[in-house]
């Protein structure tokens, strides 16, 4: 019998290809989308006691072409539904393989819906759940615990995204050379709200979301193997690595927050470092350079560093300055603070957070005020880092963080 993770990572990695055959096939992406899940639902519950299929993407493609068939049994939908098969599909394409048998998936497919499902007429919080759901395989309730939030509301947020999709007659197909230069951008940003999710948990009881951090490495690793040549997508899969290879060590007894800096380096996950230096190694060298390759560069310098105090912090100072000439933004201002003050001492960071007040994208945030009583800290205002802390923990709604700043103002003499 087939243990359940392992059908469960089975069916996640079969989703887009199974979305993808029903869309090329019937097209109706929002309702063959529903249809794939259900097949997948029906999957979870029976390959468990009855094993798997002899060709698992066969039957999930059968099942759900079943249930497509049904939600468009009125004429005209089966008249659009022939169309479209004209259209799009060669002959007996989509005739199942005979028991045993295996098919080369279409390896356009997954690329193909992240880029739809990253559609710029969606807000950015239904191209993260359309996401989830239609490359990831994830379910509306899995999405909706994922994110804290009910799972009427994210069963919403993804009706309205799959609608506002067929309203933009958006097509799936590959994009075209100048479409996919516009809208990689967005990819990426949505694999790495994703991920930041996963890894920092941006409220409730838990600091880490380990399966979604997970899946966001997984869609990674699937982009980067569709574009292999492409820079930014090799340097955001080497963030994720350098950055998730300290999963092990950022939790404390009770899942207490425990910084970088006093980290158990030997709970790293030496395997994920290698791996995410050698990716953004061989990403600087291509060239051109994107903002997630640096990124990458930073992390992969903290990573190597045999203990905080071995930090090349020059080093992540001269990046950061790099970072903020290609990608500026108050978080990279925020960040480099932190650089500057380990190279030039802490009043020199804070003159530099004394220009992000009034920035309205940081005013509601707790992570200004984190730096800020971090680096009043260092400067020896006790008084002052006290005040901060409190603040910053009044504005996070993770509780961990709230924990850990609570308890780095209660130490303060």
């Amino acid at each position: 019998m087939t243990p359940a993770a392992d059908i469960g990572d089975l069916l996640r990695r079969l989703a887009p290809q199974v979305l993808g055959a029903l869309v090329r096939r019937y097209g109706h992406f929002d309702t063959a989308e529903d249809a794939t899940q259900e097949a997948l639902m029906a999957a979870a519950a029976q390959w468990p006691e009855e094993g798997l299929p002899d060709n698992p993407r066969g039957w999930l493609i059968r099942v759900a072409s079943r249930r497509l068939t049904d939600l468009l049994r009125s004429e005209e939908a089966r008249r659009r539904r022939e169309e479209r098969s004209a259209a799009l599909t060669p002959p007996g394409e989509f005739t199942a393989p005979a028991p045993g048998q295996s098919r080369a998936p279409s390896a356009d497919d997954t690329l193909t819906l992240l880029f739809l499902c990253c559609h710029p007429a969606l807000t950015p919080s239904a191209q993260t759940a359309l996401t989830l759901r239609a490359v990831g395989g994830l379910t509306t309730a899995e999405i909706a615990r994922a994110h804290l939030v009910p799972e009427a509301t994210t069963a919403q947020r993804i009706s309205r995204a799959k609608q506002r999709i067929k309203a933009a007659g958006a097509r799936f197909a590959p994009p075209g050379a100048a479409e996919r230069a516009e809208r990689l951008s967005t990819v990426l940003r949505v694999l790495y709200l994703i991920f930041n999710e996963g890894y920092t948990a941006s409220s409730g009881g838990e600091l880490q979301r380990r399966d979604l951090a997970a899946e966001a490495i997984r869609l990674t690793r699937e982009a980067h193997r569709l574009m292999p040549d492409e820079g930014e997508v090799t340097g955001l899969l080497a963030l994720m690595l350098l950055t998730d290879a300290r999963r092990a060590a950022r939790s404390g007894p009770g899942g207490a927050l425990v910084p970088l800096t006093e980290q158990d380096r030997s709970r790293w996950d030496g395997d994920a470092v290698a791996e995410g230096v050698a990716l953004v190694t061989g990403a600087l060298a291509r060239g051109p350079l994107g903002p997630y390759q640096v990124q990458a560069a930073i992390a992969a310098l903290h990573d190597e560093a045999s203990d905080a105090a071995a930090t090349d912090w020059p080093q992540i100072l001269a990046l950061y300055g790099v970072l903020e000439r290609i990608a500026p933004s108050p978080v990279v201002t925020l960040n480099r603070a932190v650089a500057v003050a380990m190279v030039h001492g802490p009043r020199a960071g804070l003159e530099l957070l004394d220009g992000l007040g009034a920035d309205e994208r940081l005013a509601r945030s707790h992570r200004l005020d984190a730096v800020r009583g971090h680096l009043l800290d260092l400067a020896g205002d006790r008084e002052g880092a006290r005040d901060a802390y409190r603040r910053a923990a009044g504005r996070t709604m993770s509780i961990p963080e709230r924990r850990y700043l609570l308890g780095r103002a209660a130490r303060l003499p």
